[in-house]
């Protein structure tokens, strides 16, 4: 019962990912249906239920479009566990602040890249132009693809990838 479940909205499109009991409270109480059921049985003295891998809801939920949070392994990924200061491939990278906060530099999307830890100590608390350093490419917000908000699930639940797009 320690699997999570994905929960689709009415019209296919991934909400969030809930843990297997609260999924399966869902279908019964007719607020969701079973989309996909490869998990087995939950075994109850009175009845027996499949164990979801992914539901959807029997209404649709409106809400804002999702944003990626700010987090150390976002900004990996995003910069494909690359320096954007010299380039090497490294999972061994460090967070920089292109313009650094002491200088008034934000802790976000648009200022922070990942560097190598020879790159990071080189280019210190100094704008780019005092070290005479460049970027490879502007940091920027990843959109919020399903693909994006839900990928490290996927090497552990792969029949979800038709429903993040891919």
């Amino acid at each position: 019962m320690g699997q999570q479940v994905l929960v689709l909205n009415q019209n296919f499109e991934p909400l969030n990912v809930c843990p297997t009991r609260r999924a399966v409270t869902l279908v019964i109480s007719g607020k969701a249906e079973i989309v996909v059921d490869s998990r087995g049985y939950i075994n109850t003295p009175t009845a027996r239920y499949p164990k979801p891998s992914v539901i959807r809801l029997a209404q649709q939920v409106h809400r804002p479009r999702p944003h990626i949070r700010l987090t150390r392994r976002a900004v990996f990924r995003r910069d494909n566990f690359t320096c954007q200061y010299c380039g090497i491939e490294s999972h061994h990278l460090t967070i920089d602040h292109v313009i650094p906060r002491h200088r008034g530099g934000a802790h976000t999307w648009n200022n922070v890249v990942s560097a190598c830890s020879n790159c990071n100590r080189h280019k210190g608390g100094k704008l780019l132009g005092e070290v005479r350093m460049a970027l490879h490419r502007k940091p920027a917000e990843p959109n919020g693809s399903m693909r994006n908000l839900f990928a490290h699930y996927l090497d552990t639940y792969n029949e979800w990838s038709p429903f993040l797009g891919g």
